[in-house]
This record gives structure tokens, C-alpha cells and sequence, in this order.
């Protein structure tokens, strides 16, 4: 193997590498922690078909499971073909392109953010309806954080917590069903035929069409087990989705049957918000209504958990693509994407501060992102027959099935669109933020280059300019140094020398330097100068020193010759002090400057 030096390949392996050590779920934790998110629907969605469907509420519930049926099929054969986390996204990649696929994981990640603000912060409105007391905002803050622990601690602690919920939800609405059984058969079906002869709004179909839109959001969750598919042992994920699909056939038709037996129509309207909890007031008794509304704060606190569970999986799957980034893959200890959580806390709980914690708008995105989802589910799955045919897989799902499982989510977005046509506002308004970042990722060495185009573009003329202002400095700086100056010396020693060359370097910009002396006839140099000379060189590198001798007579008039042959103004022309016999005037120099 070559290994790239500056490259700790182990370390990068330890990010991006599967841990081996994996705990792999059983039938139960795995139904647990998707099945508290479906499960819960029947708390919001018996009200909501009843609301548009009327007296037909439950056969629209009963609609949906149907259409869930069918999706069994589908997400067995994509998911029992390609085992991997990831849902929507892992079907496409496989079977399409990284932005195709991209598509599906924005959806997928706008979903699971929705779940986990609406439910989290439904639960603690239920707490509140408990104990007034309680700061919703906060207190929803909080269980976003708890879930988030218990998420970075593990998936096998996680799910713990998750059974817990799920078996206290069931045996809560098998209470609920058992006391409204007996309700009806201790006070008769008055009320259910009395909600009979409310006509249905728009008739039977235009009845069930809404109530059929409504109901669909009831099994939200059912995504979420090939989500985290990885992490449940063998043969457990087809379980998973039986078990869905029987809690929400059985409980969402015969919950909302037992509203319409128990609540009158226009009671429905004014309960929505909790409906189960008044309906165990009537059948049971405030007890029962406590029971419920205890048990709706659970389980809808599971549905949090199967947010963060289900963004876990994903999210790895697509920063193993290098569709998100790398850092995001670091493990702790208990092989957990920690850095995972953390992101998707902190995004949850900025939405929800930034709202205000008035959610009603999320819902939209909740919708529209949900089924979507399931859309691109189903075109996944016809990708997969077309151009993997030849890929084993455990089940098949029918043409048929397969195309009408489609047509009915569609029907069902389509009926939501019109019931709410502000979703679709809202929804664009998180999506195209969402998948502008994932452009931005996919196409990043692209938009890199661009930048890098853009700066050389922008930068060369500044270099050139820089250049030949640098060029233009230095040629200035050099014209100002080239200066020669001039010292006229009678053969001083060495301190009064060195006093002039400080005096210079000090006081001028130059280095060039003339030491001249000034010889009569018959006079010679003596050589101490000369050896003074070389020193002052030495010890004035920036300096240099040209020691000149000339035969003559100093005075204006050599001053004058020697300015006009070196080209050296008079000013730039120093000498020592002279004594009381200098017969000339300092004025008669013409501006030679005395420095000593």
C-alpha cells in the first residue's frame, strides 16, 4: 500500500470507517424507536381525518393502510436490494445521480427536522396542559437536548428508552380502546348515529380525497427504519414494517371510529389538539384523560428520538459520500457520530427560537417533505427494476402495486396543497436554503476553481500594478541614494572622522560618500588617513567611502570646479569648522555646510 507522506491514513480510516463493533438491533428497539414516531400519529391524525372526511374519517384511515401495505413491498425490495442507511437517498444514489439523490436526503433531512421541533414541542404542550407552570420554549429546548445525549451515548441505550416509550404508548391505547368499547356498550351508539347524519362535506369522494390527504401524514416514521437499517440485525428491518403497518391499521381506523361513537362532530373541532385525551375524559374519567396525556408526552418525545436516529444514519451515509463534510464521520467512544447530533440539535433549537416557538408553519414543510419522500421512494424503486434488475433482493414489489402506491401519494400532496396552499410557501422557504448548501457541496471543487479564476482575474492586474508601483518605490529610493556627498578633511584623525560618517548616516540618504583631501605642492597623503579611511569603510558597509586627493588650493574656486566635474551640488559639500587664518568667508563658499 502507498500512503501519501503528511497523510495519518489510520487516522482518517478511524473517521470514515463503519466501527466493527455495531450494535445491531433486535425486532423490538428497532420497531421501537421508528414506531414511536408513526405510532404517535393517531394522536393528531384521527382528529384531522375527521375534520375533512367526516363520518368517512376511519375508511380513510383504513385507505392508508392500504396504501401502507403496498409500501411494504416497495421499501423491502429497494432496501432488502441495498442494505445501506440513507432511505430515498441510498435508492437513488444506486440507481441515479449524487444531486438526484441529494434531492431525496434535503427532503428526508427537512422531515426529520420538522418531526423533531413539532413533536418535541407538542409534547411539552401536553406537559404544560399538565402543570401550567411549565416554560414550553425551554422545556421543548431541553428534551431536544436530552434526546441528543442519549443519541451520542449509543443507539443501544437510545433504544432502551425507545421500547420503554413504545410499550407504555400501546398498552395506553389499548386502555383507551378498551374503556371506549365499553362506553359504547354501556351507553349506546346515539352518538355515532347522530355524527351519521352530518352530511359529508362535498360527498363521499371529495370527502374521502381530504380525509385520505389528512391521513396520510399518519405514517410519518415509516421512512425511518431503512434509515438506520444498518444498525439492525439480519432479517429485523421487514419486521419493522409489518409492525408499523399493523399498529396504524389497527389503532388510526379504530380510534377514529371510537371519536365518532363518543364526541359529537362539532366537539371534534374544539378538542383537535387533543383529542384522545378528551375522548379517554368522556369514556374513563379524568384519570384515563391524565393517562393519555402523560402517554402523548412520551411518545412524542419518541418521535424525537426517531428524528435524531434517523438523521444519524443519514447524514454518515452522505458525509461518506462527500456530500456533507468529512468532520462530521468523527466517532466517540461508543462509535456514535456525536458531531451529528450536535449539528442537528443546535439547527432544531435555532428554529425553534427563531419561531418563537409558533410552529404552525413548520407543518407544511413537514407535509411536503414527507411525502416526497415517499415519491421518490417509489421512483426509486422503478429505477432499481429498470437498471438493477439483476441485483438479488428478498422481495419484489408488483408494477402494479408500485405505480398505484405512487399515484396515491401524489393524489395525497396534491390534496394537501389545496386544503393548505401557504404550505407550499413555507416549505420553499427552508428547501431552497437546504439545497442551495447541498449545491454548494456538490459542486464545490467546480465553484473553488471559479473563485480561483475569479481572484487571478482580480489579483494580476493588482500584481502588475503593485509591481510597477514596487518597481517605481525602489527606483526612487535608489535616485535618492545615489547622491554623492562630499567632505573635505586637512587630515583628521579617525574620532573626528567617524563623527562625520554619523553625521551622514544619520542626517542623509545616501551611500556614496567622497573624502577629499586637499594637497599643496609638495604635500603628500599621509598613511594614516588611508588606514582610517578603510576602517570607517569597514564599519559603514551601508556606506561607501571614496577617499579622493587633489593638488590645489581650497577655496571657492575649487569648490566650484570639483561641484561642476563630480556633479555634486555645493550644498551636499561639508567640512569642519575653520580656524581664525581661513581666509575666506564661510558665505564666499557658496553653501558648503559645516558638520563639525
Amino acid at each position: 500500500m502507498v500512503e501519501a507522506p503528511g497523510i495519518k491514513t489510520g487516522a482518517l480510516r478511524s473517521e470514515i470507517k463503519a466501527p466493527s463493533n455495531v450494535v445491531e438491533l433486535s425486532e423490538l428497539p428497532a420497531t421501537a424507536i421508528c414506531g414511536n414516531d408513526i405510532s404517535s400519529s393517531c394522536l393528531y391524525v384521527s382528529a384531522l381525518a375527521i375534520i375533512y372526511a367526516g363520518k368517512y374519517a376511519w375508511v380513510s384511515l383504513l385507505l392508508v393502510a392500504g396504501i401502507l401495505y403496498l409500501f411494504r413491498k416497495i421499501y423491502g425490495e429497494v432496501v432488502g436490494a441495498l442494505p445501506l442507511n440513507g432511505g430515498a437517498y441510498n435508492a437513488l444514489l444506486n440507481t441515479t445521480s449524487k444531486p438526484v439523490a441529494s434531492l431525496a436526503a434535503c427532503l428526508t433531512l427537512l422531515s426529520y427536522m420538522a418531526t423533531a421541533v413539532i413533536s418535541a414541542s407538542e409534547a411539552m404542550h401536553y406537559v404544560h396542559e399538565l402543570w401550567h407552570p411549565l416554560p414550553v420554549i425551554p422545556a421543548t429546548a431541553i428534551l431536544l437536548a436530552i434526546f441528543m445525549i442519549l443519541t451520542i451515548i449509543g443507539i443501544g441505550e437510545s433504544s432502551k428508552v425507545a421500547v420503554g416509550i413504545f410499550v407504555t404508548h400501546i398498552v395506553s391505547l389499548l386502555i383507551l380502546v378498551l374503556f371506549g368499547g365499553w362506553f359504547l356498550l354501556n351507553h349506546g351508539f346515539s352518538t355515532l348515529a347522530a355524527n351519521y347524519a352530518v352530511p359529508a362535506k362535498g360527498g363521499l369522494v371529495v370527502a374521502l380525497f381530504f380525509g385520505f390527504s389528512a391521513a396520510m401524514l399518519g405514517i410519518s416514521g415509516f421512512e425511518s427504519s431503512a434509515n438506520f437499517v444498518e444498525e439492525q440485525a439480519p432479517g429485523v428491518f421487514p419486521k419493522t414494517l409489518r409492525n408499523m403497518w399493523i399498529v396504524v391499521s389497527v389503532f388510526n381506523p379504530l380510534t377514529a371510529f371510537l371519536a365518532l361513537a363518543i364526541i359529537p362532530m362539532a366537539d371534534v373541532m374544539t378538542h383537535q389538539e387533543a383529542l384522545l385525551a378528551h375522548m379517554g375524559g368522556v369514556a374513563g374519567g379524568s384519570w384515563l384523560s391524565w393517562l393519555i396525556s402523560i402517554d402523548a408526552a412520551l411518545v412524542l418525545s419518541g418521535a424525537v428520538l426517531t428524528s435524531f436516529v434517523g438523521v444519524g444514519g443519514l447524514v454518515q451515509r452522505m458525509a461518506l459520500d462527500r456530500i456533507l463534510p468529512q468532520f462530521l464521520l468523527r466517532l466517540n467512544r461508543r462509535n456514535s457520530a456525536y458531531r451529528i447530533m450536535i449539528a442537528f440539535f443546535l439547527l432544531c433549537a435555532s428554529i425553534l427560537l427563531i419561531t418563537g416557538g409558533e410552529l404552525g408553519a413548520l407543518a407544511g414543510v413537514y407535509t411536503i417533505s414527507f411525502l416526497s419522500v415517499m415519491v421518490l421512494f417509489g421512483l426509486g424503486n422503478i429505477l432499481l427494476k429498470v437498471k438493477r434488475a439483476r441485483l438479488p433482493r428478498p422481495e419484489r414489489a408488483g408494477w402494479l402495486s408500485l405505480l398505484l402506491a405512487i399515484a396515491a401519494v401524489l393524489a395525497a400532496l396534491i390534496g394537501n396543497a389545496v386544503m393548505n396552499p401557504v404550505y407550499l410557501g413555507v416549505f420553499l422557504e427552508y428547501f431552497l436554503p437546504t439545497i442551495g448548501l447541498i449545491a454548494i457541496m456538490l459542486n464545490r471543487v467546480a465553484i473553488l476553481k471559479g473563485l480561483l479564476q475569479l481572484l487571478k482575474y482580480i489579483s494580476d492586474p493588482l500584481l502588475r500594478m503593485i509591481s510597477n508601483t514596487s518597481g517605481s518605490i525602489s527606483n526612487m529610493i535608489e535616485r535618492i541614494n545615489a547622491q554623492e556627498f562630499v567632505f573635505f578633511t586637512k587630515g583628521d584623525d579617525v574620532s573626528i572622522l567617524n563623527k562625520v560618517m554619523r553625521y551622514v548616516s544619520d542626517n542623509e540618504h545616501t551611500y556614496k560618500l567622497k573624502i577629499v583631501t586637499i594637497l599643496k605642492e609638495g604635500q603628500t597623503i599621509s598613511p594614516e588617513i588611508r588606514k582610517d579611511v578603510e576602517v570607517l569603510d569597514r564599519a559603514y558597509p551601508e556606506i561607501k567611502i571614496e577617499f579622493i586627493s587633489c593638488n590645489g588650493e581650497f577655496g571657492p574656486d575649487l569648490i566650484d570646479r570639483l561641484s561642476e566635474e563630480w556633479h555634486i551640488p555645493k550644498n551636499f559639500m561639508f567640512i569642519g569648522s575653520p580656524g581664525d587664518r581661513f581666509p575666506y568667508k564661510i558665505a564666499d563658499l557658496g553653501g558648503v555646510r559645516l558638520i563639525i
